[in-house]
């Protein structure tokens, strides 16, 4: 049973969860923060915190299992992915997708207790991450749609909260966007000898490792001013400013580490996205929270 879980949790990825979770988060605090601030702390709050908690959990572990299964015929001729659990026989295909149907409605389910609005939109989001596992076979385009994706945790969790969607949120989801697909470009350049041999489609394989990472950096940048337009949209404080000083020494040291070395690419994939994502909503919260603590004064 452990190494069911276990094989389970890889299977999904579960850990990097931290990457669009942590946004979601944001966009849920900037919710209140600027609809309701009044209603911090008050069980309509945690309500809604704690069923966005499980959206967003259940709906990226579908999704996670519906690629591997759609993808464990690439990944068994690849080296890089030949060991995940598909393609080593260590979780069945039929498991897999009997574990992303059951996750898929367990989203269906939390965004019914959300809201009317959410409810009616999970299908097409479940239909959009789910055609994502196809485009990287038509379309270098693929990393976009991965971003769109990503940025639909954001975008719901403000959903969540007003039942509507506001211009600021989308500055934000715009940010999660290139955000992600930035850092996806330079996690595929891993993939590029593959993907040219499988003719799969990929920004490094249509314009070479060293213009991808280009592309990479300023889809990064374009992330980086959305956030930093977020600081006169919401009014915030000086601790967002320290929060996004941080972020931008976050994406500099990720380009750095791979301008070093493209061998870096997994530290500067998995460490350094973890820490910006995380980074950015611990500020985020403490901003809402210093602010709220000086309207109750």
């Amino acid at each position: 049973m452990l190494k069911k879980i276990k094989n389970t949790l890889e299977l999904v990825k579960f850990s990097h969860t931290v990457f669009v979770l942590p946004f979601a988060l944001s966009a849920f605090l900037l919710a209140f923060y600027d609809k309701y601030p009044a209603s911090f702390g008050t069980p309509f709050f945690y309500y809604k915190i704690i069923w966005i908690i499980i959206a967003m959990s259940a709906g990226r572990s579908g999704a996670m299992a519906f690629n591997r299964v759609i993808d464990r015929k690439i990944d068994a001729k690849n080296e890089r992915t030949k060991g995940r659990t598909l393609p080593k026989g260590e979780l069945t295909t039929l498991y897999g997708v009997i574990f992303g149907v059951i996750s898929y409605l367990v989203l269906i389910l939390a965004a019914y207790e959300l809201n009317f609005t959410c409810f009616i939109l999970t299908p097409f989001v479940i239909a959009f991450v789910t055609f994502y596992s196809y485009t990287k076979r038509f379309t270098f385009f693929s990393h976009l749609v991965l971003g769109i994706s990503m940025a639909m945790g954001p975008i719901g969790a403000w959903l969540a909260v007003t039942g509507s969607l506001d211009y600021k949120v989308s500055v934000l989801g715009i940010a999660v966007v290139f955000w992600g697909a930035g850092f996806d470009i330079l996690y595929s350049i891993m993939d590029y000898d593959f993907d040219i041999a499988r003719g799969l489609f990929s920004v490094p394989a249509r314009f070479g490792v060293k213009n991808a990472v280009i592309i990479s950096r300023i889809l990064h940048l374009i992330a980086l001013s959305c956030l930093v337009s977020l600081y006169f949209m919401f009014n915030f404080n000086f601790l967002y400013i320290i929060g996004i000083i941080l972020v931008v020494g976050l994406f500099a040291y990720e380009h750095y580490l791979v301008y070093k070395s493209l061998n870096n690419i997994n530290t500067a994939f998995f460490t350094m996205n973890g820490y910006i994502s995380v980074t950015f909503f611990v500020f985020i919260f403490l901003n809402v929270v210093y602010t709220n603590f000086h309207l109750r004064l």
